[in-house]
């Protein structure tokens, strides 16, 4: 224990290693979380070992954690500012409404401190961001003395951990099992029958799935029904679906041949294009062969974001039409994706200005067609200075104050540093050619930024759990309960009744209005589809900057 006390560095990375290793327990379709698990461990240990971390580690792991998150969340919350999405922002007001209004209710009733209201509000609704904005406008009121802060900042940790466990087992279980029942449906077939209304296919894929039959393929024919017809004729007949990107006569390979070129009997033909096309494209030319060795060519794949004005709102189709170069020079689309959602590459997906294509086809034709649409997407390394710009105009916001009246107002680190977020996420959506901060690096700062937080938190408060929760045990559960049923009811009349939400797409929604990733996780698999993200992402990215938000408007009406 000498030792754990003596290193706080030792007593943090074990409670990372220790919780997320508690974390992995499953009960049913159910587990903690890292996140979670490293809590409880960080609470029990501090409670033993009574170490001390100094705050501005938790203070520089916060402001990590909360920019990384407004970063990730920054493209998708702009994007989604628009009349389509105002339905979904609905439910979010729902959400933000009820879990203060019943936060208020609860410690006026039972006369509860800021810091154990402020835990049930993060808890309840399963939101980890809280307990750091919270946590940190506590220690910046000036009617309470240290000991006072170190107390309520303890019981926004314990009460967070208690109403977190009893809040994420209801929210999982209502949107996965009872939601479906509610609204008497079957979420596996409504899913299914929304998605081919929506894409006209079949369901869609989970994260871990990739189509057997891939929408773009490249296949070799025998010439035989095309003898005498040029190359520019042969795909002029296909519609410009398909390029003739090889021909081979006795030894000599063309790779391209020229426009002029004319087939002849027995010539091998390698076509690429859509697989329907393809087909089309057999009857024109003659029977398929196997690969012909020296006769494969190889083509060139590349990441383009979005950044010419006149293409959003456009399909694919669209797209495809009014960008000659698409068909002359043999370039396809195999893959939209927008933020971290990736949508199937068919001819009726709109497009928005900051996706990211993914096109296939001969390096010269890439060229020409990505210097007209956007730019080459370079995300390969993080760009420090972009990151470093970023958390340091954040930490500079939270710091402005503004005074309505007595009271003096400010975002804080933690409002700062979201804000900054969101606001450089979509700024370097917009081209991807500076500020390279790869999916994977965000994710893992974000995770490991939030961790580091909790547990530091959790080390910190351990001694002041165990009196919370005698005074206050049969409370917290009861809390963590109707924080989440309430909302998540009445979100659930008004989106089908009154905003006409498919079912699916709303129970995703209801996840995503709680960010709750363990919710939406079990919900796509009873669903046997990913149709519920598309309403999960919406709602997901506007809670993620709004409910971080509330700890401190929670603390700012309490405190005074």
């Amino acid at each position: 224990m000498g030792v754990i006390k003596d290193h706080p560095e030792l007593a943090i990375f074990l409670c990372l290693g220790a919780g997320y290793l508690v974390g992995k327990l499953r009960i049913g379709p159910i587990t903690l979380g890292g996140i979670c698990g490293t809590l409880i461990v960080s609470l029990l240990l501090g409670a033993w070992t009574k170490v001390q971390v100094s705050d501005d580690v938790k203070t520089v792991f916060f402001a990590i954690f909360i920019f990384a998150l407004g970063y990730m969340a920054g493209p998708q919350f702009f994007d989604n500012l628009n009349k389509k999405s105002l339905r979904f922002f609905a439910l979010c007001g729902i959400e933000l409404v009820c879990v203060i209004g019943i936060a208020l209710g609860i410690a006026q009733a039972f006369d509860l401190d800021v810091g154990t209201a402020s835990g049930i509000l993060a808890g309840a609704a399963t939101e980890s961001a809280v307990v750091g904005t919270a946590t940190e406008a506590i220690g910046n009121l000036s009617n309470l003395t240290s000991q006072q802060i170190s107390t309520y900042q303890g019981h926004v940790a314990t009460a967070y951990t208690v109403c977190y466990l009893f809040g994420l087992v209801t929210i999982v279980i209502y949107t996965s099992q009872l939601m479906p029942m509610l609204l008497r449906i079957n979420l596996a077939d409504s899913s299914r029958a929304l998605w081919q209304k929506m894409r006209g296919g079949g369901g869609g894929l989970a994260s871990d799935e990739r189509e057997a039959l891939p929408g773009m393929v490249g296949r070799t024919f025998l010439v035989t029904t095309a003898d005498g017809l040029p190359v520019a004729d042969l795909e002029r007949h296909l519609g410009g679906r398909v390029t003739v990107e090889a021909v081979k006569r006795g030894s000599k390979v063309l790779t391209p041949p020229p426009p002029d070129f004319t087939l002849t009997l027995s010539d091998l033909v390698l076509a690429v294009g859509r697989r329907a096309n393809i087909i089309e494209a057999g009857r024109l030319i003659g029977p398929e062969t196997p690969a012909v060795p020296g006769l494969d060519t190889a083509l060139a794949t590349t990441q383009v974001s979005l950044t010419d004005k006149s293409v959003a709102g456009r399909t694919l189709d669209t797209l495809n039409r009014e960008h000659p170069e698409f068909t002359t020079n043999g370039v396809y689309v195999t893959e939209v994706q927008r933020g971290d959602q990736v949508l199937p590459a068919s001819p009726e997906t709109e497009v928005r200005r900051g996706d990211v294509l993914t096109l296939v086809g001969a390096r010269s034709g890439l060229g020409r067609l990505v210097a007209k649409i956007g730019s080459v997407v370079k995300n390969d390394t993080t760009d420090f200075v972009y990151l470093g710009a970023g958390i340091t105009a954040g930490s500079l916001l939270g710091q402005v104050v503004v005074t309505f009246g007595d009271v003096p107002l400010s975002l804080g680190t933690g409002g700062g540093c979201l804000v900054s977020g969101l606001l450089f996420g979509w700024f370097r959506s917009r081209s991807q050619t500076f500020g390279a901060f790869p999916p994977q690096a965000a994710t893992t700062l974000k995770d490991m930024g939030l961790a580091v937080f909790i547990a530091c938190t959790g080390l910190v408060s351990g001694p002041q759990a165990w009196p919370l929760l005698k005074e206050y045990g049969a409370l917290l559960p009861f809390a963590g309960i109707a924080m989440v049923v309430v909302p998540a009811t009445v979100s659930l009349i008004v989106g089908r009744r009154f905003l006409k939400i498919e079912p699916p797409l709303l129970i995703g929604a209801i996840a995503g209005q709680q960010c709750s990733t363990p919710a939406i996780t079990s919900v796509t698999q009873v669903a046997q589809s990913s149709v519920p993200i598309l309403g999960y992402t919406i709602t997901y990215a506007l809670s993620n900057f709004l409910l971080p938000l509330t700890g401190p408007l929670l603390v700012g009406i309490l405190g005074t």
